[in-house]
């Protein structure tokens, strides 16, 4: 156990390094942070003394290697907008965003293992048609008009609900309906095969013979032994909201890291989107790791190597 624990740590430092490296390279490609720092009507030799006091006049490779000595150090850099950390403003928006994450799994979660189960109990029923129905119309919508639709609908219309910021727990209802909106469906989907396959194995037809009720079999001995699918499913959607509430946090002016990096973007604000792309990278990666781990403590008979 320790040693593929460690293993898979080495695993995931690579892929942090990995992650890092592309953004890097692919950041640079956006333009240079000079020209935009200074005004239009500043000359080419501001831009050059601006350009070589940021350590952008250097060849790529050199500046490559300075990153990631400092990236080892755990120095990402100060924030060329901000004038502080980089490191710092992202941890700073980063429990903005988990909270957004949180409720908004939770919400999928709820809804998908509800709707996976009803639909795999009520297989081949209208009840089945309607749920599955239901989640494809919600796999198909754009995230930013969901939004759209819910700011319009409980906000402008109703006026239940603020449209913008965190103001307490009443703003974080609308983004994160938004953003749990997507995941429903394959946590739905996935509880559904899983409860379905597991139904029909032989030990559950065996129950069936023996006159166990088939809402029994299902809550007694099926849906334990269908979650670990879906466990995988959980932790890869939880990684993804993290790292794709870009819209969202911009659709309701959330303050988190999302937010963060398009106006990093929009600045280029190299050491804050190299910053943000690496943390996010990192908590993704880490969610891959404990799911791993969490898969022998559902199900014993899996082995760990």
């Amino acid at each position: 156990m320790k040693r593929y624990v460690l293993k898979r740590l080495g695993q995931a430092l690579l892929a942090v390094i990995g992650a890092a490296t592309i953004v890097f390279f692919i950041i640079r490609l956006s333009g240079d942070p000079a020209r935009l720092m200074l005004p239009p009507e500043a000359g080419e030799d501001q831009i050059a003394a601006l350009r070589q006091s940021l350590g952008f006049d250097r060849p790529l490779g050199m500046q490559y290697l300075e990153y990631l000595k400092n990236l080892l150090t755990g120095d990402l850099g100060r924030s060329l907008y901000y004038k502080e950390s980089a490191l710092k403003l992202v941890l700073d928006r980063m429990p903005a965003t988990v909270d957004l994450a949180v409720f908004a799994i939770l919400i999928a979660v709820t809804v998908g293992l509800l709707v996976g189960i009803l639909s795999a109990y009520y297989k081949n029923s209208f009840i089945d048609y309607v749920l599955n129905g239901w989640i494809f119309l919600t796999q198909s919508l754009p995230v930013f008009w969901i939004g759209i639709v819910l700011i319009l609908i409980f906000a402008v219309n109703l006026h239940w609900l603020p449209t913008s910021g965190n103001r307490g727990l009443e703003s974080i209802v609308l983004p994160a309906i938004t953003l749990a909106a997507y995941p429903i469906a394959p946590i739905a989907r996935t509880m559904r095969a899983s409860l379905i396959e597991v139904m029909e194995q032989g030990y559950m037809v065996t129950s069936q013979a023996q006159g166990f009720s088939k809402r029994r079999r299902i809550f007694k001995r099926g849906l334990k032994n269908a979650l670990l699918p879906v466990v995988t499913v959980i932790s890869l959607e939880f990684g993804v909201m993290i790292a794709g509430a870009v819209v969202t946090e911009t659709i309701f002016s959330w303050p988190g890291v999302g937010q963060l990096i398009i106006q990093a973007v929009s600045n280029r604000d190299f050491p804050l989107v190299q910053a943000s792309i690496l943390v996010v990278s990192a908590i993704y990666i880490m969610l891959t790791l404990a799911t791993d781990l969490i898969y022998h403590v559902i199900d014993p008979r899996i082995k760990v190597r």
